[in-house]
């Protein structure tokens, strides 16, 4: 790390810190760049647009860190099913912060039923730590290069998600959510999990190398978070390199939690939600506590707009409609 700034952070009384880490040698670039204009017209524009890109914007990204223990009891309350994990990140964050370490989390796998909000619960952690968020969906691919990119000799080839999320986006160490993990499918050429063999520990971590831009990258600060409905088909060198939790659906009164929360969450995102009171009103909680954390945020969007509808900035019991908690939900907890 060498010069410090400070960044506005995502909770209240905590600043994020963030210093300077360099994830690829510029200078690396240029020589593939060079290589690749040895080959005349007939390289692929695609990789040496990826060169050039890289070149212009250098190679440092923000690495962030906490200043303080964020509010980690403030996030257990919004969602009392997550404690244990919460619990293992307070006890990381202290060690980490008592040091000049930089924001180390071991990598997570979050096990439970579908809609429980274990996606939502990776973008709150990636909020509470003021580090940006990618999420990889791995129910519908087949292809080893979701990860790890295709090798720019294939014909639309392209980089890999953690390329993406290390090179086009802002941080060195970016949340990465890679979602039902246990739905990944492939064949004997191509496996989707096997780049996290080295993704998910440090060490190697450090010169992840891209198939399509062949640059290594370091991705050694990168928080993993895994979810999935169950372990079985997880290969077991995955998940001994991983902390595993079992996430139970929440109780009566965890629910209620979370669904006022997904009501403040709304409230504050838009300037509209300025109109309404801070807290949901008894008589709409409840109804909305009966959903799973999945379906809550989109059954409490349509209940404000119903409201606002009827020249009304409070929302009642019959604004959330019995239509409306029969209908499916759309993918995931956004």
């Amino acid at each position: 790390m060498s010069e410090v700034a400070s960044l506005p952070a995502p909770v209240k009384t905590t600043i994020s810190i963030a210093g300077f880490k360099d994830i690829y040698q510029v200078p690396r670039v240029e020589q593939a760049l060079n290589g690749l204009q040895d080959l005349g017209s007939g390289a692929n524009e695609a990789l040496r647009s990826t060169y050039v890109r890289m070149i212009k914007f250098g190679g440092q990204r923000f690495a962030i860190k906490p200043s303080a223990l964020p509010d980690i009891d403030g996030l257990i309350d919004e969602m009392p099913n997550f404690e244990a994990p919460l619990q293992d990140i307070r006890r990381q964050l202290a060690l980490c912060l008592s040091s000049d370490d930089t924001l180390d989390l071991e990598p997570m796998l979050l096990l439970g039923d579908p809609g429980i909000g274990k996606t939502h619960f990776a973008r709150r952690l990636a909020r509470l730590l003021g580090t940006g968020c990618w999420f990889v969906g791995m129910s519908s691919l087949t292809a080893g290069w979701i990860l790890s990119g295709a090798s720019a000799q294939w014909r639309n080839s392209k980089p890999g998600k953690v390329f993406e999320a290390l090179v086009n986006g802002d941080y060195a160490n970016p949340l990465i959510v890679v979602d039902e993990i246990d739905k990944a499918s492939g064949d004997r050429q191509f496996d989707p999990l096997g780049s996290l063999y080295t993704l998910l520990e440090s060490e190697t971590a450090r010169e992840f190398i891209d198939e399509f831009a062949e640059i290594p990258i370091d991705a050694s600060e990168v928080v993993w978070v895994a979810t999935a409905n169950e372990a079985s088909a997880i290969p077991e060198p995955i998940l001994n390199r991983m902390n595993v939790y079992e996430i139970d659906p929440p109780d009566e009164e965890g629910s209620r939690r979370i669904a006022q929360a997904v009501y403040r969450e709304l409230r504050n995102e838009h300037s509209w939600g300025r109109l309404f009171p801070e807290q949901l009103q008894p008589e709409a909680l409840e109804p909305l506590a009966r959903l799973k954390p999945r379906e809550m945020r989109r059954v409490m969007l349509a209940a404000f707009g119903e409201a606002k509808i009827d020249g009304r900035h409070e929302v009642m019991a019959s604004d959330i409609s019995d239509e409306r908690l029969a209908r499916r939900p759309r993918i995931g907890f956004s």
